[in-house]
């Protein structure tokens, strides 16, 4: 657009000067006069068209100055004079990295941060984050289209350090993990909201930690882990001794009770209600042998 605008003002300058002049060419002023508006109209009426890609924002400057208003996607009518710089709107990542070739910079970009017991930690991080679209011409004006490297890198990895000194290694690695991201994530996100940034997620990829304090968390690890399968050992002997002394508690008692307690009379239910049973059953005859008062005497029918 603004090309064709040159060449036609180029063209229309060429014709002048070759009418001016008398020389075989001067036959073709008017024509290069003509080609040369059409060129000129040609670029002012294509810049007066704008289209803006899904996902995206267009901001409008006008010698410097920057309009308020933004342009959504889609087609737009605008004046010709203007300079539009498109901003992306959509989820925008910036990782840094211990890992060649995975972070936004090249080369090994962890943070490495001091923690309260003075031991470096060494911290992988990815920032998930998006340019607010009424903020698009705030960021333009004042920061620039390089916002990453600006303001997510440097916010991100001060707040870090400044946030990790409240805890020590062996937290950072295990259990205040988790504490930690959601409280940079807080300080990190007040900082992106007052320059127009949205931070939508912070993801903590890796903690590293000197090796001998590595070997130390690893080794208190297992020994506690060991003391928690003892404790739950100990824990079913007990179990099983209480289970042993209430059983031989009521054996002790049962026996106590049949000594202290069984008449004549009693057996000799205990022996009739036997008596019963066995004939009852299918299997055996009963003979009564020698009269009254004797055992009997029972035959299998088999």
């Amino acid at each position: 657009m603004i090309l064709f605008i040159i060449l036609g003002i180029i063209l229309l300058i060429l014709s002048f000067t070759l009418k001016s002049n008398v020389n075989p060419f001067s036959k073709f002023a008017n024509a290069l006069k003509i080609s040369g508006g059409l060129l000129i109209a040609l670029g002012l009426f294509s810049s007066m068209f704008k289209q803006i890609d899904a996902g995206k924002v267009g901001v409008q400057s006008l010698y410097g100055s920057v309009q308020p208003d933004v342009l959504e996607s889609g087609l737009h009518l605008i004046n010709p004079l203007l300079d539009v710089t498109e901003f992306d709107i959509q989820t925008q990542n910036y990782t840094m990295s211990a890992i060649h070739g995975e972070g936004a910079q090249a080369g090994d970009d962890a943070i490495r941060v001091l923690s309260n017991d003075g031991l470096e930690v060494i911290i992988d991080l990815t920032v998930l984050f998006r340019v607010s679209p009424e903020s698009a011409p705030k960021i333009f004006k004042q920061i620039g289209v390089d916002y990453s490297d600006k303001i997510v890198r440097p916010v991100t990895r001060t707040r870090i350090r400044d946030n990790a000194v409240y805890y020590d290694a062996v937290a950072l690695y295990s259990t205040k993990r988790n504490e930690f991201q959601q409280r940079i994530f807080k300080t990190i996100e007040t900082d992106f909201k007052t320059r127009g940034l949205v931070l939508e997620q912070l993801l903590i990829r890796n903690i590293n930690l000197p090796t001998s304090v590595k070997t130390t968390i690893e080794s208190k690890i297992n020994a506690e882990q060991d003391a928690q399968k003892m404790t739950f050992v100990l824990q079913k002997e007990k179990q099983e001794a209480e289970r042993k002394r209430v059983e031989a508690q009521g054996i002790a008692d049962y026996q106590r009770i049949i000594s202290t307690g069984l008449s004549d009379k009693q057996l000799q239910y205990e022996q009739i209600k036997a008596q019963k049973e066995l004939a009852a059953s299918a299997n055996t005859k009963i003979i009564f042998m020698n009269g009254r008062g004797n055992a009997p005497v029972i035959l299998s029918d088999k």
